[in-house]
């Protein structure tokens, strides 16, 4: 059988994009994996999933490479990870569990022990010496517990629990929102809001502020001792708030005003708020995260579909928002982003875990002007429904980025 011309240049060129396809492939290189926690598809009594992808280290890109696992219950809202990268820890509000997993050098989960709760689970937290596991829990009356951890085993029993409850007004109605660990295993923060003060829809019985961040040090055996003058006023709604990896500034986002609040941190525990703010914020800020090199803020705001991004002055903490000078100003995100990470590998991608979109959403982050851009064929789909939580750990033989 005999090729004209046209043929023999179309079957050229077919083959040279064939074997471009198969050298491209053989250039990606998993920089670290992404774990998005979301509920079954199923129904609200099914357990809820975890999709563990790929991130290919040059675009930033995910792939599934390792199939999803259960999260052991129902309802997932949380998750954590040891600085060691070895074990995952999943808060599951319907079953009022937290449930173990050790992870593979694939990335793939292997479910192991749970403790079960007396309040619903809201947020949990892993301190870097992965000693304890801080959970704060309930939805009519608050309470930090502190469990210990064996080679990643949750303890049976709590080593400390306090109830958090606002000076002056021990009758109010207070609602955790979010948790932090200082990077030098000294403190342990949780945001909150007094319903009974703040309740938009619905009546309120008390003149308390209605934001509020509880500051505990942390001493020896894990005891927890409340911290100068906390709990702190925090606003309106906290929703969510994050240490910089130096313990030096502790950064809360506002729901309800649409701002950020900085706190320089005193004294290893102590709050002291940045005279420079707040920061005006998208509206509905509902997650935060910093890069691991401490640099730049990222937060999610919940109503806008955007991140925003802010750079520390490292002296004094203040942030500054960030223009990009290239592309969109937006950093757009699929809806109703809920839960944000910076990959710790090289700290050059963001993610966001999108409630509504039923997605993950991608960027490139510079690492000089800290801007974003929206990584390869971002937004990524879940397996699940309704997403809540996104962690990410390193992979590979490389430097995990640090403060120096």
């Amino acid at each position: 059988m005999k090729f004209s011309k046209l043929s023999q240049l179309f079957l050229v060129s077919f083959l040279g994009l064939f074997v471009a396809t198969l050298l491209t492939a053989c250039d990606i290189v998993t920089v670290d994996f992404v774990y998005v926690a979301s509920s079954a598809l199923s129904g609200t009594s099914s357990n809820g999933v975890i999709d563990i992808y790929a991130v290919d280290s040059g675009s930033g890109a995910m792939r599934t490479d390792v199939a999803s696992v259960s999260t052991g219950g129902v309802a997932p809202v949380s998750m954590a990870v040891t600085s060691d990268y070895a074990n995952l820890y999943v808060a599951n509000a319907g079953s009022k569990s937290i449930v173990h997993f050790t992870i593979g050098l694939d990335g793939g989960l292997t479910q192991k022990d749970s403790v079960t709760l007396s309040a619903t689970p809201v947020a949990i937290a892993v301190n870097t010496a992965g000693t304890y596991l801080y959970v704060v829990s309930g939805t009519a009356s608050a309470t930090l517990t502190e469990y210990p951890l064996s080679s990643g085993t949750i303890g049976s029993a709590a080593t400390a629990s306090e109830p958090l409850t606002v000076p002056g007004f021990a009758g109010d109605t207070i609602i955790p929102t979010g948790i932090t660990v200082l990077a030098n295993n000294a403190a342990v923060y949780v945001a909150t809001y007094d319903q009974s003060a703040y309740n938009p829809g619905g009546s309120t019985t008390s003149t308390a502020n209605p934001g509020w961040v509880f500051g505990y040090a942390v001493g020896s055996g894990g005891a927890m001792t409340a911290a100068a003058n906390s709990p702190y006023q925090a606003g309106v709604k906290p929703s969510a708030l994050a240490a910089e990896p130096t313990n030096r500034y502790v950064y809360v986002t506002d729901y309800a005003s649409s701002q950020l609040i900085g706190y320089a941190i005193l004294d290893g525990s102590t709050l002291r708020y940045l005279t420079s703010g707040p920061f005006t914020t998208g509206n509905e800020p509902s997650a935060i995260t910093i890069d691991p090199r401490g640099k730049f803020i990222y937060l999610t705001n919940q109503l806008d579909n955007t991140v925003g991004a802010f750079s520390i002055d490292l002296p004094t903490g203040t942030p500054t928002k960030i223009v990009n000078v290239i592309g969109s100003q937006l950093n757009s995100t699929d809806t109703q982003p809920v839960a944000i990470v910076v990959d710790p590998a090289i700290g050059r991608f963001v993610y966001t875990a999108n409630h509504l979109g039923n997605s993950v959403s991608g960027f490139v982050l510079d690492p000089t002007a800290g801007s974003l851009k929206v990584s390869q064929a971002s937004p990524y789909p879940v397996t699940g429904t309704k997403p809540t939580a996104i962690v990410a750990i390193p992979h590979g033989n490389h430097a995990i980025q640090t403060v120096d």
